[in-house]
């Protein structure tokens, strides 16, 4: 039978176990470890949310903010495409729902009011079954929970969700994603809000002006809402450390929010393009840059989350850290000023390569595994085509990873991680601890599942 253990309500952590299933329908990436039941609802567009059934299986193509409500109102979810870091894998994760990404062809197996069972119970490969299973589901206490020498923190991004997993004990947030509160809150490009005055696009105008009615200067719609919707996430884990990340939407994603194809370039590999720290003290973003810190700043300082830890996703050499740092200390955000820590995101081979001079001007690492991977083993991490090479156990990788933090903890320098990798492969788990890793970022529902094998792992050294 398929056991595992998962996080499916605000209330308990539970143990699945599907004792008897129909015949399998389809197969994906599991996202999540539970089991739901129910009928299917197949919706092709975010704009036919009024035909979506409360507490159905929402079946579709793929997803991206505009699906976030009807996300809620589902008790499983199944998409056609995308892999473990799509809209619908991030948003079923802190939603505490079961999901199956990746199917290629649930919109045409299935159809509406069929009755199916969403499994996610047996590890990576999520299975759809015909009919409604019989399985169980124990309630684990979370005091049986094993003390770590590792920290073990979540990965989160909708403020929403994030007092859903507020009983878990956690050692902190290791990594607050600000694009989810940009995309699903704001909607709008931080620059076509500095620049609405000279706004072409009519239409995006209008909406723009409709959704900051009530301020007077519309920068401060961005900053403000941005400062409170982090502060949900500061909350759940305060005084814990919580590592907000600033901005690393692509090119391609940036033009989506309201104003957006305005500011940004069209790039043929937005992956490796304009994005992270390259943008913050560029003459194209710098003053949409400046109105992340002030919210950052706010946070800290006027909210008084002064746990909150910046981190700098995609730096590509000492010489950009310390344009970033001066930019970040024009604006506000002063690296020791106040306490103030920053982080830098290894997630590039440089990071490695360069990892002393790094951590001369940073306070730690947070190890990016999707990227790192992505660029050690040159595979697009978007491509279904080469998902098969896609590995994050690969030697290379490993060894990127155990040289990053062994330079890094010579420089002084501390060292997290933020992926999947550690909950779906003990060994991976182990290996971390073995190299000596400060702290393990996860998604909630891979909470429980993280915390036992580093338990496990130090104990067997």
């Amino acid at each position: 039978p398929e056991t595992v253990q998962s996080r499916a309500d605000a209330g308990a952590i539970k143990s699945y176990t599907v004792k008897k299933a129909g015949k399998p329908l389809l197969k994906g990436l599991s996202v999540g470890s539970a089991v739901a039941t129910g009928r299917v609802s197949i919706i092709e567009s975010a704009h036919e949310i009024d035909q979506f059934v409360d507490g159905s299986i929402l079946v579709t193509g793929t997803t991206d903010p505009d699906w976030v409500p009807i996300m809620k109102r589902a008790s499983a979810i199944v998409t056609d495409h995308g892999g473990r870091t799509s809209h619908a894998a991030i948003v079923s994760r802190e939603l505490g729902l079961p999901a199956i990404v990746g199917t290629g062809n649930a919109t045409h197996i299935l159809h509406d009011e069929q009755e199916v069972t969403v499994s996610c119970a047996g590890g990576d490969e999520g299975v759809i079954y015909e009919g409604i299973a019989e399985y169980e589901a124990e309630e684990l206490r979370i005091d049986d929970l094993p003390k770590t020498r590792t920290n073990i923190m979540l990965n989160m991004a909708n403020p929403s969700a994030a007092f859903r997993w507020w009983r878990l004990p956690i050692d902190g947030v290791g990594l607050a994603r600000m694009e989810f509160v940009v995309n699903n809150a704001l909607k709008v490009h931080p620059m076509a809000l500095v620049n609405f005055d000279r706004l072409k696009d009519e239409a995006a105008k209008a909406e723009i002006a409709e959704l900051t009615k009530g301020f007077a200067d519309k920068t401060e719609f961005f900053v403000d809402g941005l400062a409170r919707g982090l502060s949900q996430i500061a909350a759940v884990a305060y005084p814990k450390p919580v590592i907000v990340r600033m901005s690393d939407f692509k090119t391609n994603e940036y033009a989506e929010l309201l104003g957006g194809r305005e500011f940004e370039p069209r790039e043929e590999n937005p992956m490796i393009g304009f994005r992270g720290a390259s943008r913050y003290y560029s003459p194209r973003y710098e003053a949409g840059f400046a109105l992340e810190c002030k919210a950052i700043h706010r946070l800290r300082k006027e909210m008084g989350f002064d746990n909150v830890v910046v981190m700098i996703p995609f730096c590509r050499s000492p010489k950009e850290a310390d344009r970033v740092l001066a930019t970040m200390a024009r604006h506000g955000l002063k690296r020791g000023k106040d306490g103030l820590q920053v982080y830098v995101m290894g997630e590039i081979p440089a990071n490695v390569i360069l990892a002393e001079d790094f951590a001369s001007r940073f306070d730690g690492f947070s190890i990016g595994s999707n990227d790192l991977t992505q660029l050690t083993l040159g595979v697009d991490r978007d491509s279904e085509e080469l998902a098969a090479l896609f590995d994050e156990s690969d030697p290379a990788v490993l060894w990127m990873i155990e040289s990053l933090v062994a330079r890094a903890h010579r420089a002084g320098a501390k060292v997290g991680l933020c992926g999947q990798a550690p909950s779906n492969d003990p060994a991976f788990a182990k290996l971390l601890v073995n190299a000596g890793i400060d702290s393990i970022s996860v998604t909630p529902d891979s909470f429980v599942a993280v915390k036992r094998h580093v338990a496990a792992a130090e104990t067997s050294g």
